[in-house]
């Protein structure tokens, strides 16, 4: 395959590519569709732990510390 045939399928692939774009970007904008988790008004919705939820994460992520060290040593 020449440089020419090469040139000819990424610039089919890009104008596919493009075309994908083009309609997911038109569904986003109409369907109540938002790409990267964005709401409505186009801001990121926000996520938020509480002292109680990030409390239990870190004990049970120390809990998986313990049982791999314990793994380890042998015992």
């Amino acid at each position: 395959m020449g440089v020419r045939e090469i040139l000819f399928e990424i610039d089919r692939e890009i104008a596919q590519l493009k075309r994908a774009r083009a309609l997911l970007k038109g569904a986003a904008s109409g369907n109540g569709f938002h790409l990267n988790g964005a709401g409505k008004n186009g801001r990121k919705k926000n996520h938020h732990l509480t002292a109680e939820g990030r409390k239990r994460i870190a004990e049970a992520q120390k809990r998986r510390w313990e049982k791999e060290r314990k793994a380890a040593s042998g015992r």
